[in-house]
């Protein structure tokens, strides 16, 4: 069975991450979407808030999983039995930063990292640009999944 865990923030969720997400369940017979805890970070929305939006966009798509973890991705891709890390890519510099991580989880596992280039028409959505957007009361529901529903 091949696994693979996609990690991140996810705050919240956008357009870019299911587009991943959902190239993904092609590729593998489960996607596991991992928040990442990191207590440096100070997070818009809760951890129950977004794993809600993430659980309700996937609600009817059996092969993915959505679960929190603290600590090295490697480690939970040992814990879960994961043999990738799903990661999507936006632009030249996301590469960059990714490669690093990529080398360096190669290094210290075998784990094998999977990069997905967004799609072109979501390939500007981060989340804190939707973020920003929802701070300043602009319309942020053409940027993620409609779980994200703050209203």
């Amino acid at each position: 069975m091949k696994k693979a865990i996609f990690p991140g923030s996810f705050d919240p969720i956008t357009l870019g991450h299911f587009d991943i997400i959902k190239r993904g369940i092609s590729l593998f017979d489960e996607v596991i979407i991992a928040i990442g805890i990191n207590a440096e970070k100070k997070y818009m929305f809760s951890l129950d808030e977004r794993m809600h939006f993430i659980k309700e966009a996937f609600k009817n798509e059996p092969k993915v999983r959505v679960i929190s973890y603290e600590g090295l991705t490697i480690d939970l891709c040992k814990k879960e039995n994961a043999e990738f890390i799903l990661r999507g890519l936006r632009n030249p510099a996301d590469f960059e930063f990714e490669k690093a991580i990529a080398h360096t989880n190669r290094k210290l596992s075998k784990i094998e990292t999977v990069f997905l280039l967004t799609a072109s028409n979501t390939s500007f959505i981060s989340s804190s640009i939707v973020r920003d957007v929802i701070r300043n009361g602009g319309d942020y529901s053409i940027l993620v999944p409609a779980s994200v529903n703050l209203k």
